[in-house]
């Protein structure tokens, strides 16, 4: 086996071993060779060595043996250029492929940046576009929502357990694109259908309120009050391999109007409330809902007789416009169901609906309590932006900050920050309902 070459200390071990035996500027007869032993190097190598540092001797110049010998540096790294980088437009920047053409670098040299941390991805998401109103009556909406604490003296988010949220979203037979770990040997996997715009969907209505439990983690009430089908039955006209003619089927209803979702409200949601609504708690009771066109106003007649029957006080409010940030199932109660629905195929439309039940109960009360939480971090982002929702969404630990025992029940809100949005509010002449927390933080209510 050849021997590794000689490292800068050990030439300089040698040097000095054969100067210590100097005679007239020569090494004793037979040292050499004894050195040569020592380091398992041949004599040649040894004598090439001495007369290296012999010459720098006598020349009146430091004493360097070290070895000339590149290592192995490979090619030079190219640097990552930041600036060009941030200069080209962001449509440029999709792929590595296309930023690499961009910049004149190979893609795996970018790929090499991601994964030093010199850049990163990101997966960007369409807004919805909101107009100078729309952010004014944003903000308004988010500071309704805050309250001053006269005992701990600060800012708080108001108790939001008399909210309920309702929507409605598509749960899909399947999905177009499926991920699938398979064998190496393994035949790929193989689906079709005639059209993916014919996909087998479903719209299901759900209502959500805000978790109650103890210091200890006894629960109350889970917030959920129940998840709906818009669907209906007859009998299959016609026979097939899969039932005879006559058969009593499942089938969604493709056009979802102001009948349907009032007949929901009326017949589902209000006696689910009515049912699981804790008995010591308020029953004047606030329902929330976007502003899709199918849904009805808080004053039509029948939904308030159905809402105040009971001795209960329903009403019903609309959340601001373009707002999915505003209200919890848009805000990531949804896509919680639609990571579990998805774990569970189904193949007719009667699995597809009882999988999507069967995830919206399986949901743990920490995680709809998290989203709540989620949604007052999100409404402080819109006060710092005012109203606006160029923001990402904030990240508290929850999870972490559950298993300590730290997690607050409602979110802080800086009182700087508070009386800005105010002032903000006050100029654009939108202050209605916020008399009593300009009259906490001192600030004078115009007339």
């Amino acid at each position: 086996m050849k021997k590794p070459n000689l490292t800068d200390d050990e030439r300089h071990k040698i040097v000095c071993l054969l100067f210590e035996s100097c005679k007239n500027n020569k090494p004793e007869h037979g040292k050499m060779n004894e050195v040569s032993a020592m380091f398992n190097v041949s004599r040649r190598c040894i004598h090439k060595i001495w007369t290296a540092a012999k010459n720098q001797r006598q020349e009146h110049v430091p004493i360097n043996v070290r070895s000339k010998i590149k290592g192995k540096k490979g090619k030079e790294r190219i640097p990552c250029p930041i600036q060009a980088i941030m200069a080209l437009d962001v449509e440029k920047r999709t792929t590595l492929k296309r930023l690499g053409k961009a910049i004149g670098h190979a893609p795996s040299t970018c790929h090499r940046w991601v994964k030093e941390g010199l850049i990163k991805s990101h997966t960007n998401s369409i807004h919805p576009a909101l107009s100078n109103d729309h952010k004014i009556i944003r903000l308004h909406f988010v500071i309704g929502k805050l309250v001053f604490d006269r005992i701990l003296r600060c800012v708080m988010f108001k108790d939001m357990s008399h909210i309920i949220h309702i929507d409605e979203k598509w749960f899909y037979m399947t999905n177009p694109k499926c991920r699938y770990y398979i064998g190496s040997n393994e035949a790929l996997p193989y689906r079709s259908c005639k059209s993916k715009r014919y996909i087998t969907k479903i719209m299901f209505l759900a209502a959500v309120s805000r978790p109650t439990y103890k210091e200890n983690g006894e629960v109350l009430f889970d917030g959920k009050l129940g998840i709906w089908p818009f669907t209906y039955q007859e009998p299959a006209k016609r026979k097939s391999k899969n039932r005879a003619a006559g058969t009593i089927v499942t089938k969604p209803i493709e056009s979802i109007t102001k009948k349907v979702t009032k007949e929901a409200l009326i017949n589902l949601v209000i006696p689910a409330i009515k049912q699981k609504w804790p008995a010591s708690a308020s029953k004047d009771i606030s329902i929330q809902q976007d502003n899709a066109k199918p849904h009805i106003s808080g004053k039509d007649k029948e939904f308030k007789e159905a809402a105040t029957s009971d001795g209960f006080n329903i009403i019903l409010e609309q959340q601001p416009a373009n707002s999915p940030d505003s209200n919890i199932l848009d805000l990531g109660f949804f896509r919680s169901i639609q990571s579990l629905q998805d774990e569970n195929p189904a193949k007719t439309v009667e699995e597809l609906v009882k999988n999507v039940i069967q995830s919206y109960e399986d949901e743990t009360f920490e995680t709809l309590d998290n989203v709540w939480l989620s949604l007052q971090a999100c409404m402080v982002e819109i006060m710092q932006k005012r109203g606006h929702n160029n923001y990402p969404l904030p990240h508290l630990a929850k999870a972490g900050q559950r298993r300590q025992g730290t997690l607050p029940r409602d979110l802080q809100v800086n009182e700087d920050l508070v009386k800005e949005c105010i002032q903000f509010l006050i100029t654009c002449g939108m202050i209605g309902e916020l008399d009593q927390l300009m009259l906490d933080l001192g600030i004078q209510v115009p007339f």
